[in-house]
């Protein structure tokens, strides 16, 4: 899954001429929190609802003041950004790394979308395959070759299809899989497996 299929597109934006007020309410009424600043096409900052908060804030010691100060006052201007073709694994990594909610999406200069961190939890779930009715399997495996491929052809035998896979290392050589399938009887479906010898994790094992 790539930026361009999450990201929201058409852009809402601000001038950097623009009072905080003014950008302020456009914040409340599209339900946003980052407003990427504009100006002839070229992106010049981005301000956020916490931005204009603590600009505004009896704390600042130049006053508040939101319907004098400027956009371009408090924006910041070093914006880190991301492309349409860019996984939405590595906008992720970027944004928890540089502790920001959001990424404006650039191609040839141009301001096409933004990503936030709402539309990567929506990646996941989808990802993850949650959004459809399915069961959910996971399975510890060594950290060798063919035993991913031993999994998913024990329920392609068994005429379990998978709606999502995803799997990552862990200490000690092995391999967690999450895996989705399209069935609820999961736990029929775990015990068959602990039988050949697979090490499941969820669901566990039902009380006697």
């Amino acid at each position: 899954m790539l930026v361009k299929d999450v990201m929201r597109s058409p852009v809402v934006t601000v001038g950097p001429d623009a009072t905080l007020e003014e950008a302020y309410r456009l914040l409340l009424e599209r339900g946003i929190r980052h407003l990427p600043v504009v100006a002839e096409g070229r992106l010049l900052g981005i301000v956020t609802d916490r931005d204009i908060r603590l600009a505004t804030s009896h704390l600042n010691p130049k006053g508040p003041c939101p319907t004098c100060a400027l956009v371009a006052e408090v924006m910041t201007k070093e914006v880190v950004t991301a492309h349409p073709l860019d996984p939405v694994e590595e906008a992720a990594r970027v944004m928890r790394e540089r502790k920001i909610g959001s990424l404006p999406v650039l191609e040839e200069g141009a301001l096409v979308g933004i990503v936030t961190g709402i539309d990567l939890l929506d990646a996941l779930l989808r990802l993850t395959g949650v959004t459809e009715p399915s069961g959910r399997l996971e399975v510890r495996l060594p950290d060798r070759v063919g035993e991913l491929a031993r999994l998913t052809g024990f329920l392609a035998g068994r005429g379990v299809n998978i709606h999502s896979l995803l799997s990552y290392p862990e200490d000690g050589d092995f391999v967690r899989a999450v895996v989705r399938v399209n069935t609820l009887e999961t736990h029929l479906l775990a015990e068959s497996l602990r039988r050949e010898g697979f090490e499941v994790l969820w669901p566990p094992k039902k009380p006697w």
